[in-house]
């Protein structure tokens, strides 16, 4: 039976395909306090229903599942949807990581793996898919959230009449908010879309990243216009008229 989270759209959305409880029970506790909501499923057929019709950020998917290995469920899957697949396996013989990648594939990782490492990979494949639906999304209008207007593609940002100096990390924080005004980005959310730099696992900078931008931007983190933070899970871009905590 699959084992989740309740849904929540401030979360990325992980499905581990494994018949392992155990090892699927602790990477769900690993990841659950980073802010992944995590679903679980431990055969072949049920693994391919909720990665092609769910709505996920990544999957992670072994090999030697029961009804259907992963390889053939990678197949199917990969004939109907894009998601990024993070094969796990027992077996790490270079013929199996080939014909993995070769089926579509985004990584492979066996399960001597730590929890550091897969949480690398995880962000790796995420951070692609990520980069590539930006790069996508640059071409669509300005957003504009009150005096705040950003040209995704122009990579322009002005408050009112003004112009705002932003670094290129601060600019695609100071979007990822803006497109999502109104519901919270965690600190991991906003990790995998600063596309230019890579991480440690227990990197605070954005916090640092947020505060300049809060400078720049005029804002009192105490009674913020813009930029509010959400103790314990991140931060969300106010709506115009909406009060502050």
């Amino acid at each position: 039976m699959p084992r989740s989270e309740t849904s929540d759209d401030s979360r990325l959305r992980i499905l581990i395909v494994d018949d392992d409880t155990k090892l699927c029970h602790l990477i769900h506790d690993y990841l659950e306090p980073l802010g992944y909501e995590v679903t679980e499923a431990n055969d072949g057929a049920e693994g391919l229903d909720l990665a092609a019709n769910g709505q996920f950020s990544a999957v992670l998917l072994d090999v030697m599942l029961p009804g259907m290995n992963g390889f053939d469920l990678l197949r199917e899957l990969r004939s109907k949807s894009n998601v990024p697949v993070l094969m796990l396996t027992a077996r790490g013989e270079e013929p199996d990581r080939i014909v993995g990648l070769e089926l579509g594939a985004d990584d492979y990782l066996p399960k001597t793996f730590s929890t550091r490492e897969l949480l690398a990979r995880l962000r790796a494949v995420i951070r692609r898919s990520t980069a590539a639906r930006l790069q996508e999304e640059a071409r669509m209008p300005s957003v504009v959230v009150g005096d705040l207007h950003l040209d995704p593609e122009a990579r322009v940002a002005a408050l009112g009449d003004q112009k705002l100096v932003l670094t290129a990390i601060e600019f695609d924080l100071l979007l990822s908010l803006a497109r999502a005004a109104g519901r919270v980005r965690t600190r991991e959310q906003l990790l995998l879309e600063v596309t230019d730099r890579n991480f440690e696992v227990f990197d605070r900078s954005i916090d640092v990243h947020i505060s300049s931008l809060r400078r720049k931007l005029g804002d009192d983190p105490k009674a913020p216009k813009f930029i509010a933070t959400i103790r314990s899970v991140g931060y969300t871009m106010r709506r115009p008229g909406t009060d502050a905590d």
